[in-house]
């Protein structure tokens, strides 16, 4: 095990030494949000009181790759399905490239194969949290110093 920061995590998952899921992805990009550990701390004491948000990302097929769409994202359904009982399947014979050009409200963490994500939001975030910033796995443009 090797500690790293947010950005640094983020380097090495695109150079495929390590591997983690597009949640865990999500995560690391609301991190370079800050650029210290104590600017995080003061973040996290100054809204513990504000409450959370559970939601369950929800799957879009598109042609060339895969949308896990969240709250708030204009193709989130209004019902999704939470527990997979109703066997809905999302998909679409677009491009995700073409899905981003034609939207405006994004909150969805784009997956063109797991080395290569990407994190779209545009909405404000609920609660006072911090959104991710947007990073494509395929370009380093962060400033965290964590």
């Amino acid at each position: 095990l090797q500690w790293s920061s947010p950005p640094e995590a983020i380097e090495r998952f695109k150079s495929q030494e390590i591997r983690f899921a597009p949640p865990q992805f999500y995560e690391l990009c609301r991190l370079c949000n800050f650029s210290s550990l104590h600017e995080l701390h003061k973040f996290s004491s100054d809204r513990a009181l504000e409450g959370c948000e559970r939601w369950m990302p929800v799957m879009l097929t598109a042609s060339d790759g895969y949308v896990q769409l969240l709250p708030g994202d204009e193709l989130y359904p209004e019902d999704p399905d939470y527990t997979g009982e109703k066997k809905i399947i999302m998909s679409t014979d677009k491009k995700v490239e073409d899905l981003i050009k034609e939207g405006s409200e994004f909150h969805r963490i784009v997956i063109k194969n797991m080395n290569n994500l990407a994190v779209y939001v545009n909405i404000q975030a609920k609660y006072k949290h911090r959104n991710p910033l947007m990073i494509n796995s395929d370009c380093s443009d962060y400033s965290s110093r964590l």
